[in-house]
């Protein structure tokens, strides 16, 4: 099936040791599985005209939304609208696992950041 792409997502992302893997772009939305490292986190963004919805996997953060701090756990959802400032600590003894979808797109289809320096690193180059 053309344009079809099925997958065990939950898997890929328990599996994924990566800071940033995209995993499937589209022309309006994007995949992305993210690990971060007890003590690490996202790091505070706005991404102007993207909403992004990111469902947690594993693990536990603190997630920064606007003004609003709440703890976010496993089988939780958050939605950030385009323009909000953000970010997304681990607060947990263990990696923060997730999938987020960005609409639309917001890294090259194939982005793979083994790290968050190499993603700054890679967002610093591409003017982000």
């Amino acid at each position: 099936m053309t344009g079809v792409i099925a997958a065990d997502l939950f898997r890929i992302a328990r599996e994924n040791e990566h800071f940033r893997r995209e995993v499937a772009t589209a022309e309006r939305s994007q995949v992305v599985v993210m690990t971060i490292p007890p003590g690490g986190e996202i790091g505070e963004e706005t991404h102007e005209g993207i909403d992004q919805i990111l469902l947690f996997v594993e693990g536990e953060c603190e997630a920064l939304v606007g003004e609003e701090v709440r703890l976010v756990r496993a089988d939780e959802m958050v939605l950030v609208p385009g323009g909000t400032r953000h970010n997304f600590i681990n607060t947990g003894d263990g990696p923060l696992r997730l999938v987020t979808v960005y609409s639309p797109p917001e890294h090259p289809a194939g982005t793979v950041h083994r790290t968050k320096a190499e993603a700054a690193e890679a967002e610093a180059a591409h003017g982000h």
